[in-house]
């Protein structure tokens, strides 16, 4: 009964724990500064990109590592955020690193409500806001459309494959009206339901190494295009 007492007593500590970190630094401001801090600024005619994002950005580091190495690709993908909260760290994990492009692939963890109820302008309005800052920046932008997915396992019900199309309309007219180029992952990627199939995510969420190779020539493509 007492080594019982104690396990709880440890969860509720880390937990407690963890709360009072997420209130102090919501957007998770210090999860790269001390990567942040080691790079240099880019080199001459170093075409240095920085992908912005969520768990299936940062998974795709995880997953596929050769696909960064060697290149200037410094990934910030964050687990679990949403747009408000890479809106906030995007001067410091984007801006201050000095890119020529940024990559912003985020938006199916606000429609899953991960840090609370949000619409799909206001989900917009915080990509615009991470597009407006990089372009007064001289930092090209890549709007990446929303993957898709048919559920979320952790939180059934809220009808992603019917919203994220919508999104991504949005996300696209904004693209175009404001030069930015819109990078099209969910066309490649949907299947008949608007969902992600296990092909490509075991969770039908997030991609597997088969679906970052079906990702990867489509992202150095937007890249190069960016560039020109």
């Amino acid at each position: 009964m007492k080594n019982y007492t104690l396990i709880l007593m440890g969860i509720f500590s880390f937990l407690t724990g963890f709360q009072e970190t997420v209130a102090q630094d919501w957007a998770d401001l210090g999860h790269f500064k001390k990567a942040n801090n080691r790079i240099e600024g880019p080199k001459e005619n170093e075409d240095r990109v920085v992908f912005m994002g969520n768990s299936i950005t940062i998974g795709w580091l995880n997953a596929r590592p050769s696909f960064f190495k060697d290149k200037p690709y410094i990934n910030r993908g964050i687990s679990g955020q949403t747009t408000p909260q890479m809106l906030i760290r995007f001067r410091q994990d984007v801006i201050d690193l000095q890119p020529k492009v940024v990559v912003i692939l985020a938006g199916t963890n606000d429609i899953a409500g991960n840090t609370g109820p949000s619409t799909l302008p206001m989900i917009l309005d915080n990509i615009k806001g991470m597009a407006e800052l990089a372009a007064a920046n001289n930092i090209k932008v890549i709007l990446s459309s929303t993957l898709p997915a048919y559920d979320y396992p952790w939180r059934p019900g809220l009808k992603p494959n019917e919203k994220i199309p919508v999104l991504n309309a949005m996300i696209k007219a904004y693209a175009e009206t404001n030069g930015h180029v819109y990078l099209d992952y969910f066309s490649a990627m949907a299947d008949e339901r608007n969902g992600l199939p296990k092909k490509y995510a075991d969770d039908e969420v997030h991609p597997t190494v088969a679906g970052y190779k079906v990702m990867e020539p489509m992202v150095e493509a937007a890249i190069a295009s960016a560039l020109k």
